[in-house]
């Protein structure tokens, strides 16, 4: 069908927000990009709009050269790949047997799970745990206290009920197989799409993550990069970085301004690599597990 003079206006004002959404979005991450290449005086100077000027790789020199800042990215990688995979496991194994119809007691455990979405025991005392259990400014308290999400249980549990067929589940116990070997051999293999959803989720939580660690964790050495991040850009705390190149306080305050953009470019960039491979899973899987029932 030929498009009316209102369907063409009205595509011509959806092309118009779109694109003018699309220049708000993407504006900020050009300026943080070019910045992070541009000569620390032309960014004081507000001369940086869009393109590097005085192209230079200073900044991320000071960056690699400097221990804290390479030993958070350290952290928050091990962080981020071990508490993703300690995420994604708890997931499966309480979101399966939540999913079979079989499983006496499934919608008391969920009537639980979905309690503790609503109500906690605040910050105090979920502070006064962590000291009880030992787990102060150690590794693991930036891995256990969030080790599962009861949103990530519910939309696995969905897609496990809408896309696997029960007449599947029931061949392969015919067969011999039992439900552990249902699980790995025939759930998993067809669930890619939402276990990609879920490792994306779960793996930008951890990367983003700050406030675990500005609250349990004393150890420098075992803060992650945002909290690393946080210092430098809220607190200044970049003395390590300037102190060995420059002089003066002009000279300093404008190696800062560089160090800030290039260390933020530096901690976004793994996500930005890590998207484009789970990009096709991300739209099926979000959708076919986003109706809760």
């Amino acid at each position: 069908m030929e498009n009316t003079r209102e369907d063409r206006l009205f595509n011509t004002v959806i092309y118009l927000v779109l694109g003018l959404v699309l220049l708000i979005v993407l504006y900020p991450l050009v300026f943080v990009l070019s910045a992070s290449f541009s000569e620390p005086q032309y960014i004081m100077n507000g001369e940086v709009l869009l393109w590097p000027k005085g192209l230079t790789l200073d900044s991320y020199t000071k960056i690699f050269e400097d221990g804290q800042i390479m030993r958070g990215f350290g952290n928050t990688l091990l962080y981020t790949t071990t508490g993703t995979l300690l995420n994604v496991i708890m997931t499966i194994l309480a979101a399966y047997p939540l999913s079979r119809k079989d499983f006496v007691g499934r919608n008391l455990f969920m009537g639980l799970f979905v309690f503790t979405m609503f109500f906690s025991g605040g910050l105090i005392p979920t502070y006064i745990l962590i000291k009880n259990l030992g787990l102060l400014n150690s590794f693991w308290v930036m891995i256990l206290p969030g080790a599962v999400s009861i949103w990530n249980i519910i939309i696995m549990r969905t897609f496990f009920q809408q896309t696997i067929p029960g007449e599947l589940e029931e061949a392969a116990t015919i067969d011999g197989c039992t439900n552990m070997q249902i699980l790995t051999r025939v759930v998993l293999p067809l669930s890619m799409p939402i276990i990609a959803v879920t490792i994306l989720f779960y793996a930008v939580g951890h990367w983003n993550s700050f406030f675990n660690a500005l609250l349990y964790l004393s150890d420098k050495s075992k803060f992650p990069l945002q909290l690393v991040l946080r210092e430098i850009l809220i607190q200044g705390q970049t003395d390590s970085l300037v102190k060995m190149s420059t002089e003066s306080a002009i000279k300093q305050q404008r190696a800062v301004e560089g160090i800030k953009y290039a260390v933020l470019v530096l901690a976004n960039l793994p996500m930005f690599l890590l998207y484009p491979f789970l990009q096709r899973y991300f739209v099926k899987g979000i959708m076919i597990g986003a109706i809760k029932g």
